[in-house]
């Protein structure tokens, strides 16, 4: 707290820098707490997801709660890892393009399900949103992403 009022007051040029990146910065919580928060972040998305499969039929709905549902489960790991480092990994050169391709998707199904209301156009972008889940979750795993375009090249002809 010491150091967070310094930072406001403007007592230490050095710690408004690097406030997100110290472990006893504004954002540090215990390991306990992270764990908590984790959880917690997990559970939600999970009753998201389950709550989206009861409303299946009703496509805005289930793309509403199946989009949250997976902006918790992404966003759940940055309790883990911290924020800086979550942004710092998505930013990274192997996986920028996956991650831009996902927020796009999220941003495209939240759009067609909450402003144009379309049933056609919000299904598209729920199974674009699902694939881009897909494809950046493999940019976790070495040599997925390379194994899957080899499968889809090998059974479809074609590359991911």
């Amino acid at each position: 707290m010491r150091k967070l009022n310094q930072s406001i007051l403007g007592g230490d040029e050095e710690l408004q820098d690097n406030l997100l990146d110290e472990p006893e910065g504004f954002c540090s919580l215990s390991p306990l707490q992270r764990i908590y928060g984790f959880a917690a972040c997990l559970v939600a998305s999970v009753v998201c997801i389950f709550l989206s499969l009861i409303v299946f039929v009703k496509p805005i709905k289930f793309a509403v709660l199946f989009t949250f549902g997976n902006m918790l489960a992404v966003g759940s790991t940055g309790f883990l890892i911290g924020p800086s480092q979550q942004i710092r990994m998505m930013l990274d050169p192997v996986r920028i393009y996956a991650t831009a391709i996902y927020v796009g998707c999220v941003v495209f199904a939240l759009i067609c399900a909450l402003w144009i209301h379309n049933v056609v156009l919000t299904i598209i972008a729920i199974v674009s949103e699902i694939c881009a889940l897909i494809w950046y979750s493999l940019s976790y795993i070495p040599f997925a992403r390379r194994v899957v375009s080899d499968m889809m090249i090998r059974f479809f002809g074609t590359e991911m």
